[in-house]
């Protein structure tokens, strides 16, 4: 059975990532919605479970050291979200040809970021998982 919920929290945090990226250093909103896709919450105004678990992952982002923010906005969005100094320095670093992607360009092509970016834009989610995996064992 697929664990599609794993699947995208890899998709989430690629995209978190490069969100703050894009933005950085100035502080971001970051909407739910932005990255997850529009909400449909229930007859009693509850979030759906895709949104729970993207706003989830926007917190376990920050408990795990990519991300600051100054405050969650209601559940919908994280105020003033930055990627951390590790974040940041993880994001420009390169994977150093291993076995993750053996084929990736060297120099600014091939930093992280810009692999997320073109996963994100032409990958599958079994390549995007893969290399979102690898980005995080590297932080260690």
């Amino acid at each position: 059975m697929p664990d599609i919920h794993i699947d995208d929290f890899y998709r989430d945090t690629a995209k978190t990532l490069v969100a703050l990226y894009n933005h950085f250093p100035r502080p971001l909103s970051l909407y739910v919605e932005d990255i997850a896709g529009p909400d449909t919450p229930d007859e009693f105004g509850l979030h759906s479970k895709r949104h729970e678990s993207c706003l989830s992952a926007f917190i376990w982002l920050s408990n795990a050291g990519y991300l600051n923010y100054t405050s969650l906005i209601m559940r919908e969005a994280l105020e003033a979200a930055t990627l951390t100094h590790d974040g940041f320095v993880l994001l420009n670093s390169e994977l150093d040809g291993d076995q993750l992607n053996p084929k990736a360009p060297h120099g600014s092509e091939g930093l992280l970021i810009n692999l997320l970016r073109r996963e994100l834009e032409s990958g599958t989610s079994g390549s995007l998982a893969v290399l979102v995996k690898g980005v995080m064992a590297r932080k260690d």
